[in-house]
């Protein structure tokens, strides 16, 4: 596993879009419940059971995308005792849902710093040039339509899960396979682990294609990851995805660059 910094791939214009995604994600996790408090104490149940609530709500699940229809029962964010002790209050849903909206808010939460901090590195570093490509209403839709297509495609291999999906990682998945078909040939300054972080310039199919092959490995259970419960699936059809869609464009000439306003050009 590669830790890609920065690619030597000049943009044309401003990123605008790509900027305004990273943005938009980060103040969404910023507005997130978060779980503070350390220990197994009311207070820190009382933030689980918020924070759990909170993702069942705007999270993109499975079986509500397959049956279109959401859950009738929802986490309502209050703590109760049972059976087995305090847990989070389950009630009949009190507020309408629409799945397909759902996943749309969903590709703006993450489940923790390291969540979003790994997303939006990738975005950083390789939407600018998906953009200046596709261009700025283009790559919007692009991203959101791959976003879009991983969530479903995980939804429909695992059609009777209920965890909550959330993250960008779909998405950005798909702007990788636009940027390996696109660039293949670019270079990529990553930091290699087991180099001990020795910053390697490597070329963007190497990058992207061993990221890919470990999605691949984790989500068929060819190789155990300790990242805990990810949807290495929707990775993989969101990278696919954004490989197909990228195609018509690889090889052409990029779009010329919009002339600013100077005047009249002589003749």
């Amino acid at each position: 596993m590669v830790v890609p910094v920065h690619d030597i791939n000049p943009v044309r214009r401003t990123p605008w879009v790509t900027w305004a995604l990273i943005a938009v994600n980060v103040l969404a996790f910023l507005l997130t419940p978060t779980v503070a408090s350390t220990g197994v104490t009311r207070d820190s149940l009382s933030q689980l059971c918020r924070q759990e609530a909170f993702y069942e709500r705007y999270g993109a699940i499975p079986r509500e995308l397959v049956d279109n229809r959401p859950l009738p029962a929802a986490t309502t964010g209050d703590v109760g005792v049972g059976p087995n002790g305090p847990g989070c209050v389950v009630e009949r849903r009190w507020y309408e849902k629409i799945p397909v909206l759902s996943v749309l808010s969903s590709m703006f939460l993450h489940g923790g710093w390291l969540h979003l901090l790994g997303n939006m590195l990738y975005l950083w570093v390789f939407g600018n040039n998906v953009e200046d490509r596709f261009g700025r209403l283009r790559f919007l839709l692009f991203y959101l339509f791959c976003g879009y297509a991983a969530a479903y495609g995980f939804a429909l291999v695992n059609a009777a899960a209920t965890q909550p999906l959330v993250g960008a990682s779909g998405a950005v998945s798909g702007v990788l396979g636009a940027y390996l078909v696109l660039f293949p040939r670019a270079r990529v300054w990553s930091l290699v682990p087991v180099l001990l972080f020795i910053p390697l310039r490597l070329p963007a199919w190497l990058v992207l294609g061993l990221w890919f092959v470990l999605q691949w490995l984790y989500s068929s259970g060819y190789a155990v990851s300790n990242a805990g419960s990810v949807a290495y699936f929707a990775h993989v059809v969101g990278f696919v995805v954004g490989m197909i869609v990228a195609l018509p464009l690889a090889g052409r000439r990029p779009p010329p660059e919009p002339r600013r306003w100077g005047g009249p050009v002589p003749t």
